[in-house]
């Protein structure tokens, strides 16, 4: 079943970029080509493993090879346009894509590795009122390339790109919208010949489209990260037009039967909003809901931004509701956003220079 937002896809032209080929697929293309399958497994290495930017990099390649995937496929790099370091040490990168518009990826430094924060779509379709990439509209999907190639880029700028060991859909747009390219660019990231990152440090973050979550538990092992930001429906609504479609109980009824691996758990992420969803009744209400979910919370205090009507409440209201939850038996975390000086931070990213958002 497909929901909601399928109006633009990803151009005609950025789909043969074989930064979105698996390698089963890079092996058949050898094959295609008149090529043994170990051609396609060299490709795919140079790509996913030596991050090579054009094909003339691949130089253990025959030179007639490469001219033919010159002549015969596409590789394109996201073009690095601005990056902005924040005092905490994030560091946000602004990339333009080929038909010109623009995304952005967050370097997010942890105690001893960093994550990235990707962007899956141009945009945003689901209009959350309090995050400033749905303020700004959907344009369109990213290609499964394009998902990838964020994470290829970023490395590429590290010093030491080995600690980079965790990623987070969680950047521009709803990842479940655009299905099957992030599930595919998952593959990717994951693939042991690939780039190699483990299931369980990348993190699928979705304000709750709840057929694709159900596909998703089918499809992929991968953590899942659930944006909730109220406890009645009348609230989330009102937050997250979503809601509209799949109420809370719907929701948290995909969320029970959620495959979910040994000793893992569900993220519910709550963005405490000022008066709007954090008053000791919501925490009480919130214990409810979640009553018998393998279930962790983070709490997110609200990072405004210009023009926004929200702000966060008072630190001692936050520390009132993260107490309820705890005395309820729930692990209950409050999130410091990090990078909230160059509009890093979560709900804060716009595709944008900064001062164009000033």
């Amino acid at each position: 079943m497909t929901t909601l937002l399928h109006w633009q896809t990803v151009p005609a032209t950025m789909l043969n970029d074989l930064k979105g080929f698996e390698s089963l697929e890079m092996e058949e293309w050898a094959r295609q080509h008149g090529l043994p399958a170990y051609r396609g497994r060299q490709i795919h290495s140079w790509l996913f493993r030596r991050l090579a930017g054009s094909f003339d990099d691949m130089s253990d390649l025959p030179k007639s090879l490469r001219s033919l995937l010159a002549r015969e496929a596409t590789l394109n790099n996201l073009r690095l346009i601005d990056s902005l370091s924040s005092e905490d040490g994030t560091r946000k990168y602004l990339f333009e894509l080929r038909d010109g518009m623009s995304i952005e990826s967050v370097l997010i430094p942890e105690r001893n590795h960093w994550t990235l924060c990707v962007s899956s779509q141009v945009g945003c379709a689901m209009g959350c009122r309090f995050c400033l990439t749905g303020s700004q509209g959907f344009k369109r999907n990213l290609s499964t390339a394009e998902i990838v190639d964020q994470v290829i880029q970023v490395k590429l700028s590290m010093e030491a790109p080995e600690r980079l060991t965790n990623i987070v859909l969680m950047g521009m747009g709803e990842p479940l919208a655009n299905y099957e390219n992030v599930v595919k660019a998952l593959r990717i990231l994951e693939n042991e010949t690939g780039m190699n990152f483990s299931h369980r440090k990348i993190t699928l973050s979705t304000s709750g489209l709840v057929p694709e979550m159900v596909r998703l538990g089918n499809d992929i092992t991968v953590n899942l990260a659930v944006s909730l930001n109220a406890t009645d429906d009348e609230t989330r609504s009102s937050l997250m037009p979503v809601n509209r479609r799949y109420p809370i109980k719907k929701l948290l009824d995909v969320c029970r039967a959620f495959p979910l691996p040994n000793r893992r758990m569900i993220t519910f992420e709550y963005i405490l909003i000022d008066g709007i969803n954090d008053t000791k009744e919501d925490a009480h209400r919130l214990c409810k809901l979640l009553a018998g979910l393998r279930a962790k919370i983070n709490l997110i205090p609200l990072n405004p931004h210009q023009g926004s009507p929200y702000s966060p409440p008072p630190m001692e209201r936050i520390l009132t509701f993260q107490e309820t939850l705890i005395d309820h038996h729930l692990t209950a975390i409050i999130r410091k956003s990090k990078g909230q000086d160059i509009l890093a931070a979560c709900g804060q990213l716009s595709g944008k220079h900064q001062s164009e958002d000033s």
